[in-house]
């Protein structure tokens, strides 16, 4: 093979002329200096880079750098956060099969469990976060495949109890698949406490600064694929000569298959550039962490005195009801705040309205302040029923909190109250 394949990770560059920062590969391809060659990459597309869909240096440069910020064996990036989730479930699940989940998460995933992956076969099991053991496991099913839950919920701020669904999930031998994107692994690190599998939309703390869509799947390579339940793993696959997952990959199967099975099928990876620019936002997350962390509790407090204000979510606080789980499991409690304005949904969308510094927008975890409305924006296609379950009331706004100056965003917020 040429030398061009090699340049992040077999020394392409001499130690006194490495590039400072990740080079962008662009290239949708690699040469081979035989046919040969091509043929035994195909047999096992871990040998080597086959095409950019489902692996490009840049990018492989980017996944071990968040493998190894997570703790984890390895990592796959794809182009968006619901893609990661989209592939972390269809890697365990086929039709016929379930999986449960906590019903406090993003209006998106809630949307594809509920009726993407039904489509094909999946059934998603929602269960209360605050129900009891014997309650969630009264929840499985002989076909049950995985448990799911977000670190941090968005955008009902409630803080998800790792430890205790490892357990369970454990106990009925499935993985438990965290969504880490809130707390990132500067503030949480859900391996430590029994997941398996952590999923993130990288578009939102690991970037930062809103340039790119983008997701990551990583796996701990702590679960035991060669249960009974997951022939997947376990069984050979027609489709790479026969090859067992297990076998071949020992504790890398899950993240393994994944890249050759379900990113060979589906393609969602991301561009090098993509890449590129998130690891831009990489070198600065612990620094920018800290920095949303203090604001954020600052401004909760603020709004927690607020006479206009109903009630606030912000585990930071002593008052909230999840604060003892964020105690134990976070260094911090990121910059997303939710709370809820006196006079429902019209107050809610005039006080918005009347922001300066803050900008309305579909987006979160930027470094400028921004703020949304649930119930009409990102959860508007769940059903009443579905809203409450998530956490979500009419009034309630999901405020971003920035890394402004917090005196400027505090006088914003001011303003606007001023206005309702």
């Amino acid at each position: 093979m040429q030398d061009e394949t090699k340049c992040l990770h077999s020394g392409y560059y001499p130690k006194n002329a490495e590039p400072r920062v990740v080079p962008i590969v662009q290239s949708t391809t690699y040469v081979y200096d035989n046919t040969e060659e091509v043929a035994a990459v195909f047999d096992d597309p871990m040998k080597s880079l086959i095409y950019s869909r489902f692996g490009n240096p840049t990018v492989m440069a980017v996944e071990d750098k968040i493998a190894e910020l997570e703790g984890g064996i390895g990592a796959m990036c794809t182009t968006s956060g619901q893609s990661a989730v989209l592939l972390s479930l269809l890697n365990i699940c086929n039709a016929g099969d379930s999986f449960i989940s906590t019903t406090e998460i993003y209006g998106g995933s809630v949307n594809l469990f509920s009726y993407t992956l039904k489509k094909l076969g999946i059934e998603c099991i929602y269960i209360d976060r605050n129900a009891s053991d014997e309650e969630i496991e009264k929840a499985f099913k002989k076909n049950t495949k995985a448990v799911f839950g977000e670190t941090l919920a968005n955008p009902a701020l409630t803080v998800f109890d790792i430890e205790r669904f490892a357990d369970i999930a454990h106990k009925h031998n499935v993985p438990l698949i965290v969504d880490n994107t809130f707390a990132t692994p500067i503030l949480c690190k859900p391996f430590e406490y029994g997941a398996d599998i952590i999923v993130h939309s990288t578009s939102k703390y690991m970037d930062g600064h809103a340039v790119q869509i983008g997701g990551a799947i990583v796996d701990s390579g702590n679960f035991d694929w060669t249960d009974w339940k997951f022939p997947v793993f376990t069984e050979p696959d027609e489709s790479y000569h026969g090859i067992s997952y297990t076998e071949t990959y020992g504790n890398k199967a899950y993240i393994v298959k994944a890249r050759m099975q379900l990113m060979r099928d589906f393609g969602v990876y991301p561009a090098a550039h993509s890449a590129f620019l998130l690891n831009l936002g990489l070198e600065t997350l612990a620094v920018r962490m800290k920095q949303y962390c203090e604001n954020a509790m600052t401004v909760a407090q603020y709004l927690e005195n607020s006479d206009k204000v109903e009630s606030v979510k912000y585990p930071g606080l002593k008052s909230d009801e999840s604060y003892h789980l964020a105690q134990k499991y976070l260094k911090g409690c990121s910059g997303v705040i939710s709370f809820v304005i006196k006079g429902g949904k019209e107050k809610a969308m005039q006080f918005m309205n009347s922001l300066q510094l803050a900008s309305n927008e579909v987006h979160v975890a930027d470094i400028r302040t921004c703020v949304l409305h649930p119930a009409s924006e990102t959860h508007r296609q769940l059903s009443d029923e579905q809203l409450i379950a998530a956490g979500i009331e009419s009034g309630m706004v999901r405020l971003s909190v920035g890394l402004e100056n917090v005196d400027d965003i505090i006088n914003d917020l001011d303003n606007a109250f001023k206005v309702i």
